[in-house]
């Protein structure tokens, strides 16, 4: 029998595809021109497609954007609980999470977003919102790595959630800094402050990290 490739779930996918190409423009837009001076316009242009198409999948460009950084921080996600969840002793996995949120290059414009996506939240709640998400993932995330390590005997933390903030509070500072920076802070002396803060946090000497 041949499958009916016009039937509810053919155009679902068609739409999903779409979608995503939207979402993946709206990236590559924002890391050119910012969002601020990103318009649907300029995402319809980069695409191809109407601006009516665009509004047909995201009512306002406040939600596009949104949806744009929910799309491109999921392999992120994904490969930071299976640091988590994944094998090794505690340390192990904590030097693995902080490097997994450093860029390991220049090139990595990742980085930009966030802070461009920061700026625009002040007046935009629907980004305020996804970042605030993504932010209580990360945190989490984190958390459940030092409640590991303190279970196993290898960390000593009284307060595996607020170590697990202001650990982030330092990895966003200092991520900032090299972003914004990058002459001033090199990614080698980057990871040496990360390792420094992770270990002070969960109570090891910094020799048990790498070098």
């Amino acid at each position: 029998m041949l499958r009916n490739e016009s039937g509810p779930s053919s155009r679902a996918n068609h739409a999903d595809r779409r979608r995503a190409e939207l979402l993946e423009s709206a990236r590559r837009v924002v890391l050119e021109r910012g969002i601020a001076s990103t318009r649907v316009a300029d995402v319809a242009k980069a695409t191809n497609v109407s601006g009516g198409l665009i509004h047909y999948h995201f009512a306002t460009k406040d939600e596009l954007m949104a949806e744009m950084l929910r799309a491109a921080s999921v392999d992120e996600r994904r490969q930071l609980d299976e640091i988590v969840a994944g094998p090794g002793t505690a340390v192990d996995r904590l030097d693995r999470a902080v490097r997994h949120y450093i860029p390991r290059t220049r090139a990595d414009q990742s980085w930009i977003l966030w802070i461009e996506s920061w700026a625009a939240g002040l007046r935009a709640p629907a980004l305020r919102a996804i970042l605030a998400e993504l932010e209580d993932a990360w945190i989490g995330a984190l958390e459940r790595l030092i409640r590991d390590g303190v279970a196993s005997g290898e960390f000593t933390c009284d307060d595996p959630a607020g170590a697990a903030e202001r650990l982030d509070a330092q990895l966003d500072g200092l991520m900032v800094r090299c972003t914004v920076h990058p002459e001033a802070m090199t990614r080698k002396r980057l990871l040496e402050h990360a390792r420094i803060a992770a270990a002070r946090e969960v109570g090891v000497d910094r020799s048990a990290l790498p070098r």
